[in-house]
């Protein structure tokens, strides 16, 4: 059975710092392009960012500006998101993807609030 299964998430201040990780398991994550995606309320879901399944290349959504981090560790079945520099615009639902070829699967999400 494939789960990602996210968390993390919560209610932050502008400024402040959240580690988002995505646990997997049912599948060879090692073999997986993993990405973290968010949902604003009443917007479409956007791609955060995006590493492949080695680790070694790595892509940002052009509003993150440098003040994300995704990393994976493949002995723990597990990707991360780490958040800095938070802002109101970050509030969203934020969900953990794994793609190769044909499969591709997600996560429930955890929920991410930037406010004062």
């Amino acid at each position: 059975q494939v789960q990602l299964v996210e968390s993390g998430g919560g209610l932050v201040q502008p400024g402040g710092s959240l580690r988002l990780s995505c646990a997997a398991s049912g599948f060879t994550f090692r073999l997986y392009f993993m990405s973290w995606y968010r949902q604003a309320p009443g917007k479409e879901r956007e791609l955060v960012a995006a590493i492949s399944s080695e680790g070694s290349s790595t892509h940002y959504a052009d509003f993150v500006k440098g003040r994300f981090t995704i990393s994976r560790d493949n002995a723990k079945n597990t990707v991360y998101l780490d958040l800095n520099s938070l802002e109101p615009e970050d509030t969203a639902v934020y969900y953990c993807s794994a793609r190769k070829i044909s499969s591709h699967y997600w996560g429930q999400g955890t929920q991410v609030t930037v406010s004062s």
